[in-house]
């Protein structure tokens, strides 16, 4: 029997793999630096552990399609559309001048025009599989530098096709600009065939292929989807991840998005992992030993040259500067798609073997970096909005029509944020009468809403201006409801610090974020991970049947546990609204009386409202004005009345029915 040399190789990775995650992991730092670190150990310039590279090479190639692949899944046609912006403008911004930029440092240190404009190419190019998934690790794909930052390395991944195609023209050859029009021909009908097979014949083939209630049958058909696109796309020029991402969005718009994501999660973290060690496999170690202060002023100057070309793209295209700063740290490695790019130029004869060193060393120490760029985003926006002059931390909220934000407000409500959640809270602030304002980062929302009608200010919610320009310090409430916890915690500081008194209501993902938001000041904090886990059991107790009392029962004991871990009872004293806290089985509402209501227009004592429902009525609000604290039997309920009821549940229900009109189910 022959010797398994791939499994050998195979294995020895995967065990120096494990060590290298659990170590990495004790210090508190990103696995992927620690698979880098394996595949220099392994590596032909380490101690020569795997025999065969080309074929680790082969299989970390099918890690970066399924990561793609996956980040596909988790997007849309819409969502694409959304950043079309930055996708076009701000992926040609970045790349051409980080281009233009780098070329002429080469041209200062006596490289030839050709050389340092390859040498441009090679730089403008970031690491898709890093950075995503860094940010699919932290929760922030869907924050605006997320966003920024996909659409800009959707537009760079487009780009390695003309690189690859212009490779040769810089060496002196090439092919003829007919050969280059047909190619980019056939890379513009792949991507239109793409979009069509996503209307018209996937959707079709997903549902023969889930109708056969095979899991195999159906994770045979996701990947074979994934592979096929990547295959085809590499056939008309484009790059193999590339060809992925569409696949994964192409999927994305089907019904069986989920399930794919789930089955494809495990084969893409088994195979990642195999592509950030063939990175390291690719890095000489030697090369530093003999030019380490050259390696490091050209690791500083990379990560620079694109921090600034970035960062400032995304401040010319509406971005504040948190976001701005994080999008440019996040983009500033030199990408997996570079080595691609610089084998390229190694056989047409651009690059020689000790440039093409020191460019690999330059792109792995940037490499392993990035996720301590990432990690010091927030900080570094912070800092960066602290010390630059305010002009450029503010910019004109009165860009597009709309309704004015500067006339005077009071007792209202400031959301920031115009997603789902602040869209939806702006529409029934605005039904109930309830004034408000909205903060968004975003100038193409800000501008849209405006037009719309909605009283949308464009800025950064953490900036004291435009929290002024909001009415901060005459705002009742303050909701936040945007998804990067980084600019979540400087907005409740700021709010904070401008009016103390404000109450602050804050969105976010996950509860191990509530602390530090408690600490900063909220009233509120709201973790869609606690409330979803409610709304889970409490319908999968609805399919058994049990219940209402026993699901309400249970809903009370949860968030019971939830308040003695996260909100401990003040030392002095208590709020009104919290009073409901201290009273195991009474609850206090606000109800508004109907017109036509049976308990309305006649007095309390003649209706029998206690006796009928149970339920104590402690106040009642005057619809003209005007409060009537704990009211005598005489008192009569009119149409518009707010009423303050206290009761258990079961006796606020029977309340509603004697308060709502006689139309009302």
């Amino acid at each position: 029997m022959s010797e398994p040399g791939l499994l050998s190789d195979l294995l020895v990775l995967f065990a120096l793999s494990v060590i290298a995650a659990l170590a990495f992991h004790r210090l508190r730092l990103p696995p992927i630096v620690g698979f880098l670190i394996t595949g220099v150990i392994s590596g032909p310039y380490g101690f020569g552990l795997i025999r065969n590279v080309t074929d680790v090479e082969s299989l970390a190639e099918i890690g970066v399609i399924l990561l793609l692949f996956t980040v596909g899944l988790e997007f849309s046609l819409q969502h694409l559309a959304r950043i079309r912006r930055f996708l076009i403008i701000g992926g040609a911004a970045q790349v051409g001048l980080t281009i233009a930029v780098t070329a002429c440092l080469a041209r200062l240190l006596a490289v030839a025009w050709p050389v340092a404009v390859f040498l441009g190419m090679l730089v403008a190019l970031s690491s898709t599989a890093i950075t995503l998934r860094l940010y699919a690790e932290r929760g922030e794909l869907d924050t605006p530098f997320g966003n920024a930052a996909l659409a800009i390395l959707i537009f760079q991944d487009l780009c390695v096709v003309p690189m690859m195609l212009l490779t040769p023209a810089l060496a002196g050859g090439g092919r003829s600009a007919t050969a280059l029009a047909a190619t980019l021909l056939e890379a513009v009908l792949f991507i239109a065939a793409t979009v069509v097979a996503a209307r018209l014949v996937v959707p079709r083939i997903l549902h023969l292929v889930a109708a056969t209630r095979r899991r195999e049958v159906f994770l045979l058909t996701i990947v074979l989807f994934c592979l096929g696109t990547a295959w085809a796309s590499a056939r008309v020029g484009l790059s193999l991840a590339l060809g992925a991402f569409i696949a994964g969005i192409v999927i994305a718009d089907s019904e069986y998005s989920q399930q794919a994501l789930s089955d494809m999660i495990p084969l893409r973290e088994v195979f990642n992992s195999l592509f950030f060690i063939s990175i390291g496999m690719l890095f000489d170690i030697r090369t530093v030993a003999r030019s380490p202060v050259l390696i490091l002023c050209a690791i500083l100057a990379v990560i620079a040259v694109k921090f600034l070309v970035t960062s400032g793209t995304s401040l010319a295209l509406g971005q504040s500067v948190r976001p701005a700063v994080a999008t440019g740290l996040g983009l500033a490695q030199i990408g997996e798609f570079s080595f691609v790019l610089s084998a390229a130029g190694m056989s047409a004869g651009i690059l020689d073997e000790r440039l093409d060193q020191l460019f690999l060393a330059v792109a792995v120490g940037t490499m392993a970096l990035t996720p301590s760029l990432i990690a010091i985003a927030p900080g570094a926006g912070a800092l960066f909005e602290r010390r630059i002059p305010s002009p450029w931390r503010r910019r004109n909220p009165q860009a597009a029509p709309g309704p004015s934000t500067d006339s005077p407000i009071a007792d209202h409500v400031i959301v920031v944020g115009f997603g789902f959640n602040g869209r939806n809270l702006a529409r029934v602030l605005r039904d109930v009468g309830i004034a408000y304002r909205v903060i968004d980062s975003n100038a193409t929302i800000a501008r849209q809403e405006r037009r719309r009608g909605e009283p949308v200010l464009y800025g950064d919610a953490s900036s004291a201006e435009i929290l002024h320009h909001a009415g901060i310090d005459r705002a009742r409430v303050l909701v936040v409801a945007i998804s990067d916890i980084a600019a979540t915690r400087a907005t409740v500081a700021a709010a904070r610090r401008l009016n103390p008194h404000i109450y602050v209501i804050v969105r976010t993902r996950y509860m191990r974020e509530m602390q530090s938001l408690t600490q900063l000041g909220s009233g509120e904090v709201i973790p869609e991970e606690f409330e979803t886990a409610i709304e889970v059991f409490t319908r999968v107790l609805r399919r058994y049947l049990v219940p209402r009392d026993v699901i309400e029962r249970e809903v009370r004991h949860v968030r019971g546990e939830f308040d003695d871990m996260f909100r401990p009872l003040a030392e002095a004293g208590a709020r009104v609204e919290d009073l409901s806290r201290f009273l195991t089985d009474v609850t206090l509402v606000v109800m508004r009386v109907e017109r036509g209501a049976a308990a309305s227009d006649e007095p309390l004592s003649d209706v029998r409202f206690r006796e009928r429902s149970g339920a104590t009525v402690v106040a009642i609000q005057r619809d003209g004005g005007g409060l009537v604290a704990s009211p005598s039997g005489d008192e009569i309920l009119r149409a518009g009345d707010t009423v303050l009821l206290m009761g258990r549940t079961d006796q606020l229900e029977r309340a509603a029915t004697l308060l709502r009109g006689r139309g009302a189910s």
